[in-house]
């Protein structure tokens, strides 16, 4: 057993026939790893400190527009797989699971809200790109599913699903050996909880809940599938700080508020009670107080969420439309689970891993699109 950032014991439990890391926390439940923003490396790079368009580690970065341009005429680009998934998400559990919002690109800290996470060593650019609101529920994953995808019989083709400035992000074929081998064995890969997994093998009370139990090769074939690509760290660590605004909690307004109860996020309390009995909530449940400024839903709380990178113990620098590609053992998540308290996973500038082939009911996954 070793340390993990000081907040737990990181361990290994066999869910599914598949090894997974975590944290004990102190209701009981296994937490993924995570490395906080005060223990990441501030000598990644020689010239770490200056972002590619001269944003300067000590002052404030720029939030406006890049320069490619205002945010686009009409609607942001949707799922390709929406037909049939009924609008059960939301607050009012009345609104499209599919939607999608445009975040607007910009210069920002990674891993900083300067409330505890003070290091401003590590700024990174990105570019105008679509988010799903929602994190992806088991009902659009079952359509999925029923299509046959996400097994190796019908895997995507090799550079799909590619970020559309990031050479070398798609679809490789190597990764369709981490495919279940067909429907069935997917299927029995998302049961990894008898209490917390929320597939079911048929349509019922859970369709608007996000899916967990999924890997990486899945979530990321998912994506592919459905027209989007999975969310660089950088990405999803802007839309969920509020771009140069270095949001504490993707709801905070002032961007230093701590203010964090149930109305907020799904999460654990202090006293180790879940918000939500059985675990985790529909999606969007919290979207009246706990969107994130570009109103994107459940960027805390409920179930972390994979990201297209690897993990590395330093930040990729310099670093314009960048994600840590060369192959490592873990991937990142970000923004924790219901099984986390106040402190770390639910933060903006929180960020956590595992590996990709591991299954827990604390995970799910958002895609997103290029405009």
């Amino acid at each position: 057993m070793v340390r993990v950032g000081g907040y737990g014991v990181r361990f290994e439990v066999l869910i599914a026939g598949v090894v997974m890391l975590g944290i004990a926390p102190s209701c009981g439940h296994p937490e993924l790893p995570r490395l906080t923003g005060d223990n990441v490396a501030t000598d990644a790079s020689p010239d770490h400190g200056a972002s590619s368009d001269g944003a300067l580690p000590n002052g404030p970065p720029s939030d406006g527009v890049l320069p490619d341009g205002p945010l686009p005429d009409g609607p942001p680009p949707q799922s390709l797989n929406c037909t049939g998934v009924a609008a059960t998400c939301g607050a009012g559990a009345n609104e499209s699971c599919c939607k999608t919002e445009a975040v607007p690109g910009g210069t920002f800290y990674r891993s900083y809200d300067g409330a505890g996470y003070n290091d401003m060593a590590y700024p990174a650019t990105v570019s105008t790109f679509v988010l799903d609101v929602y994190e992806v529920t088991v009902g659009r994953f079952r359509t999925f599913v029923n299509a046959g995808r996400g097994t190796q019989a019908s895997p995507p083709a090799m550079g799909a699903g590619a970020h559309s400035q990031i050479m070398g992000s798609g679809w490789d074929t190597a990764w369709t050996t981490s495919l279940a081998a067909s429907t069935a064995g997917l299927i029995a890969g998302l049961k990894c909880s008898t209490t917390y997994q929320t597939w079911t093998d048929s349509p019922g009370g859970n369709e608007n809940k996000p899916i967990n139990c999924v890997n990486w090769f899945e979530a990321m074939a998912f994506c592919v599938w459905d027209g989007g690509y999975l969310p660089t760290e950088a990405e999803w660590n802007y839309a969920a700080s509020g771009g140069g605004e270095q949001r504490v909690y993707p709801w905070s307004n002032p961007a230093n508020s701590t203010t964090i109860d149930c109305t907020y996020v799904n999460y654990t309390n202090d006293y180790g009670n879940h918000c939500v009995m059985g675990g985790i909530n529909w999606a969007g449940s919290k979207s009246v107080k706990g969107n994130g400024r570009w109103n994107h839903s459940d960027l805390a709380g409920n179930v972390a969420e994979w990201t297209l990178d690897w993990y590395s113990g330093s930040y990729q620098m310099p670093c314009n439309n960048c994600a840590n590609l060369p192959a490592a053992t873990e991937r990142i998540h970000r923004g924790g689970s219901f099984s986390n308290q106040q402190y770390g996973g639910l933060r903006a500038a929180d960020r956590s891993y595992t590996y990709p082939t591991a299954r827990s009911y604390l995970t799910g996954f958002r895609c997103a699109r290029k405009p």
